[in-house]
């Protein structure tokens, strides 16, 4: 480490030119909240070493550059990626044969992750619609026995033997309901861009939604954000994560543990809408539930704010009937949500709670919305979330968004060597792929230099904070 160390020092020492930072800035426009999959939704019979997966993926807003990020940040061995494929989906594990465009890393065809690592692909030159199905098909080598994924895609992914990335349709492919490694999809896109990531669990995630049919009330605000020519460049970021929890427990990492990641690390965010705690409270045998949530909300909108992010709040909505009501539980939801509204500390509120709830019973949900089991909202209550929310609350024409965390160019959500390396490489013209240079002046002098990559290598070793 010293020695990446005096090798930056050096550059610093020899080199003096200046790059200027360029107006057109990274925007996700998707992604998947990832987490260790558990063993029963592990993919199925053939498995993913040596065979092709292809998975579908809904996109919000569109565009004519961009990247893929694969991770493996739960693995416990690497993960190689032989080659992988992009293509419009067809329906099914179809695509159009047409739109068929191989993915580069580093300029070559293949790439291994390592354990505990993301990568991204090179910028690739595509035509991306909006509300579009991109298919990505991976032909992997040698896998992890611990799989990072998203178990609840409600999405059907295909898996077959062989490598059949360039097939068009995958006859013989096994299917499971689960997305594996592929984590984000990145948009170029100008300044006018910009993304909302709503933060939440299975209510977000979209259970009792259709299988295949997008229809997750963050679907319906995409489409509601792309009919309206005021927010028709608002990319809708789905970071739900079912079973999830605020403080401790539940399923993946908690919100306050993913939050650099999934929204700070997501670039050109503007907005953020937090609906979650509803695992918390229906789960706590403490008193102190509502208090810690509270507390932990605080530290998002600070966090959030900090980085130039609005936040809009949710009361948690009601779910009298289910396996999760009590008095006391009832009670703990109902101080949360007095917070929410009244403490003035969210930008807004965005009273979902009162949209859906039954006015005659308001501890239960409206039966028109409810799935069956009093917690999850149907088709119809998705609908009606995301058909209550005021799209002025998106109408931000002047501001700029967050492109992410201050010295974390590759976008991977945590700032570490490989980032300072990149910053050495952009510094003398090399020009590397997966780099955000919105990200590397972590001096704030107005220029990228070597000075930025040494900041950089000395966070990532401990030498100084990382609070650029």
């Amino acid at each position: 480490m010293n020695k990446i160390t005096l090798f930056l020092f050096i550059i610093y020492s020899f080199l003096s030119t200046q790059i200027i930072l360029p107006a057109d800035h990274w925007v996700s426009t998707w992604v998947s909240g990832q987490q260790l999959t558990e063993t029963s939704n592990l993919p199925p019979s053939p498995g993913l070493t040596n065979n092709t997966l292809r998975q579908i993926v809904h996109v919000s807003i569109g565009g004519n550059q961009l990247r893929v990020q694969f991770s493996n940040e739960y693995g416990n061995s690497a993960v190689t990626i032989n080659s992988a494929h992009l293509a419009d989906s067809s329906g099914g594990s179809s695509i159009d044969p047409a739109t068929d465009r191989a993915l580069t890393f580093q300029g070559g065809s293949s790439v291994t992750i390592q354990a505990g690592q993301t990568v991204f692909s090179d910028t690739l030159n595509y035509n991306v619609a909006p509300l579009s199905n991109l298919a990505v098909s991976i032909h992997f080598g040698a896998t992890s026995s611990n799989i990072t994924g998203h178990p609840g895609s409600r999405t059907t992914s295909y898996l077959q033997s062989g490598n059949a990335v360039t097939s068009t349709t995958l006859s013989s492919a096994a299917t499971t309901d689960h997305w594996y490694i592929l984590s984000r999809i990145d948009l170029l896109a100008d300044d006018s861009c910009k993304a909302v990531v709503v933060l939440g669990d299975s209510i977000t995630d979209g259970r009792g939604s259709t299988t295949n049919g997008n229809n997750r009330w963050p679907d319906n605000l995409a489409r509601r954000l792309q009919a309206d020519s005021n927010t028709n460049k608002v990319a809708v970021l789905n970071q739900g994560i079912g079973g999830n929890a605020v403080l401790s427990g539940g399923l993946g990492p908690t919100a306050l543990s993913r939050f650099d990641r999934d929204v700070l690390g997501a670039p050109g965010v503007r907005w953020l809408i937090i609906l979650e705690g509803v695992n918390d409270i229906g789960s706590s045998y403490s008193q102190t539930v509502a208090t810690d949530l509270i507390a932990a909300y605080e530290q998002l909108i600070t966090k959030a704010h900090t980085n130039n992010i609005l936040v809009y709040g949710v009361p948690i909505l009601p779910f009298g009937g289910s396996q999760y009501y009590s008095q006391a539980h009832e009670d703990a939801r109902q101080t949360v949500n007095t917070w929410i509204r009244t403490s003035n500390k969210f930008d807004e509120v965005i009273d979902l709670d009162t949209a859906v709830r039954d006015p005659g019973n308001p501890v239960n949900l409206l039966s028109s919305y409810d799935s069956g089991d009093h917690l999850h909202l149907n088709v119809a209550g998705y609908q009606k979330m995301a058909d209550s929310i005021d799209l002025q609350l998106f109408y931000d024409a002047t501001s700029t968004p967050s492109p992410g965390i201050p010295g974390d160019v590759d976008g991977s959500g945590a700032i570490d060597i490989i980032d300072a390396l990149l910053v050495a490489r952009y510094y003398i013209g090399l020009n590397p792929s997966n780099f955000n240079p919105d990200l590397a002046d972590v001096t704030r002098d107005g220029s990228i230099d070597s000075i930025d990559a040494l900041r950089i290598a000395q966070c990532y070793v401990g030498l100084i904070s990382c609070d650029f």
